[in-house]
C-alpha cells in the first residue's frame, strides 16, 4: 500500500499545544476524568437508540436499521476560519442557481462552450421536461449541502454539492442536542453558535417560495418515499420541527389544478412540497410509470405555477460528479470571478488522456462513480488490495464515462474519545444552506462526519463512519 503524507490535527499545533479554536476546550479536558467521559459517550449512544435515530444500510440481502456513531469530542472552527466558509459557500450555491437557470433556458454556458454539450445532452440528470420553467424567484436549490474537506490551516476543499435531497442536518440537530444536555459547563466556557434555529429557518425558506397562485398563508408538506428510506427519522424529524404535515405519495392527488393532501377535513391545497422522493419516482405519468411514491401529475401542476417543490426537479445536474469538475468555469462564468473555494483536482475518466493518466496511477487515487452517493462504488487506491485495484481497473475500462478520479487528500484529523484518550481520525463537513428569494442562510456549524476506523479515510455512516457536534465560535 502507498504510505499517506503527514496530516494538519485541527486541535493540536506540532508541538502538542492546543490550536487558539480548541485552547478552551483542551484546558475542560485536562480536568476530566476518562471514565466519566467513557460514560457519557456511553449515554449518548442510549439516548440515540431511543430516540429512534437510525438509518438503513443497502446493498444487502435486507436492508439493516443502524445506530449512526456519534462522537462526544466536538470539531471546532474558529469565527475567522467560518467567516471565509461563509463567503465561499454563498458564491457556490448562487452560481449552481445560475447554472441551473441557464441549462434549462438559454443555455449561454454551453454557447460559450465553457461546458461540453454532450457532458449535458447525455447525463440522466438532465430534465428535458424543466427546460422553460421557471420556479417562484428563479430558485432550484432551496436546500443545499456543500462538503468540505480540510488540508490544512487555511486549506478547505469543495469535495461535492449536494443539490438534490442533502440529507444530514437531523443528526446536526440531534447532536447539538445532546451534547448541551450532557455538557453544559462547556458552552458556559465557549462561545458556540447556535444551530437551533434551522428547523425554523427552513419553514421560513420554503413559505417565501411559495407560488404566485397561493393567496393565503401557503401550506407546506414533507413528501417521504415511506418509512423503510434510509433517512425516513429526519424526513419525520423536521416534518415534526416545522409544524408541517408529512406525507406519502398516496396522499396526494391533484384537485382543481392544485396537489392537494389528504385530512381529516378533506383535501387542502398545498403550495410548497419539501420533497424527499427522487426526480424518476415523482410523477408516474411523466418519469417512471411503476413509481408508488410520487404523484401523477404533479409536473404538470409545477409546471403551470400551481405549487413548489423543493428542490426543484432536474437539480440533479448541478451535484453530478462530472459536472463538479467544470465548477471553477461554472462560478467563473456566472460570478465573474475565482472560486473562494477550489475544488479537489479531478481526472475525468471519459477523456482518453485522462483515464490513461488514472490507470497508471490507480493505487495512489480515489476513483468514484459520476452518480453515485453513500461511499459506495468507489476506490480508495491507497487502502485497496491488488485484487481490488484488479478489479476495479476492469469496471473503469469498461465504462471509463462513469468515473471520475482524485488524488488522496491529506485531509485533516480531529480526535476522537477511544479507550485510551483521545486519538486523531479524518473527517469532513457538511454546511447546510437555505436560499430564498431574500436572502442564503448559512447554518453556523453542519455535519462532521469521521472515519472511526485508524487511517480510513472514507467518513460515510454507511461504510462505518460517525458524527461529531461542529462548534462553529462567535466573535
Amino acid at each position: 500500500m502507498t504510505a499517506l503524507p503527514e496530516f494538519f490535527n485541527e486541535m493540536s499545533n506540532g508541538d502538542g499545544s492546543p490550536r487558539d479554536p480548541y485552547r478552551g476546550y483542551a484546558q475542560w479536558f485536562a480536568g476530566e476524568d476518562i471514565k466519566r467521559l467513557k460514560k457519557k459517550s456511553a449515554e449518548a449512544e442510549a439516548f440515540f437508540r431511543r430516540t429512534g435515530i437510525t438509518f438503513n444500510v443497502y446493498g444487502q440481502r435486507e436492508a439493516t436499521e443502524r445506530l449512526i456513531p456519534f462522537d462526544i469530542v466536538p470539531r471546532i472552527i474558529s469565527a475567522n476560519e467560518w467567516s471565509k466558509l461563509e463567503r465561499g459557500i454563498e458564491q457556490r450555491v448562487r452560481a449552481i442557481n445560475a447554472f441551473l437557470y441557464d441549462i434549462y433556458h438559454r443555455q449561454e454556458i454551453l454557447r460559450a462552450g465553457r461546458i461540453p454539450v454532450e457532458l449535458i445532452a447525455n447525463n440522466d440528470a438532465f430534465l428535458p421536461e424543466m427546460i422553460g420553467v421557471s420556479p417562484p424567484g428563479g430558485i432550484y436549490t432551496h436546500i443545499v449541502g456543500i462538503d468540505l474537506v480540510r488540508t490544512g490551516p487555511d486549506s478547505f476543499f469543495v469535495l461535492e454539492d449536494n443539490a438534490r435531497t442533502p440529507s444530514g442536518v437531523s443528526y446536526m440537530l440531534e447532536n447539538r442536542e445532546t451534547m448541551l444536555h450532557m455538557f453544559p459547563e462547556l458552552f458556559a466556557r465557549n462561545r458556540v453558535r447556535d444551530v437551533s434555529k434551522y428547523p425554523r429557518d427552513l419553514a421560513h425558506s420554503l413559505a417565501m417560495a411559495a407560488p404566485d397562485k397561493c393567496t393565503d398563508r401557503p401550506v407546506v408538506c414533507v413528501l417521504t418515499p415511506g418509512i423503510y428510506n434510509s433517512a425516513y427519522f429526519e424526513h419525520s424529524f423536521l416534518a415534526d420541527q416545522m409544524g408541517v404535515e408529512l406525507v406519502e405519495g398516496h396522499d396526494l392527488r391533484v384537485v382543481d389544478g392544485r396537489i392537494a393532501m389528504r385530512t381529516t377535513r378533506g383535501y387542502q391545497p398545498v403550495d410548497v412540497m419539501y420533497r424527499r422522493v427522487d426526480d424518476e419516482f415523482l410523477d408516474p405519468l411523466v418519469f417512471n410509470p411503476k413509481s408508488m411514491l410520487g404523484v401523477p401529475g404533479i409536473m404538470d401542476v409545477y409546471r403551470s405555477g400551481g405549487i413548489t417543490i423543493a428542490n426543484a426537479p432536474g437539480t440533479g445536474i448541478a451535484d453530478d460528479k462530472a459536472i463538479y469538475s467544470y465548477m471553477p468555469d461554472i462560478v467563473e462564468f456566472y460570478t465573474g470571478e475565482k472560486p473562494l473555494l477550489p475544488n479537489v483536482e479531478t481526472w475525468r475518466c471519459s477523456e482518453p488522456d485522462a483515464l490513461s493518466y488514472v490507470l497508471e496511477h490507480l493505487h495512489e487515487l480515489v476513483v468514484k462513480e459520476v452518480h453515485g452517493s453513500g461511499g459506495y462504488g468507489m476506490l480508495v487506491g491507497p487502502a485497496a488490495s491488488k485484487r481490488e485495484i484488479a478489479n476495479f481497473r476492469k469496471k473503469l475500462e469498461a465504462r471509463p464515462g462513469n468515473y471520475i478520479a482524485q488524488p488522496t487528500l491529506a485531509l485533516s484529523t480531529a480526535p476522537i474519545l477511544t479507550a485510551n484518550g483521545l486519538a486523531p481520525r479524518h473527517l469532513d463537513l457538511r454546511p447546510f444552506v437555505l436560499v430564498s428569494s431574500e436572502k442564503i442562510t448559512i447554518t453556523p456549524g453542519g455535519l462532521t462526519r469521521v472515519a472511526l476506523k485508524k487511517g480510513s479515510l472514507v467518513v460515510n455512516s454507511s461504510q462505518g463512519g460517525g458524527t461529531k457536534d461542529t462548534w462553529v465560535l462567535g466573535e
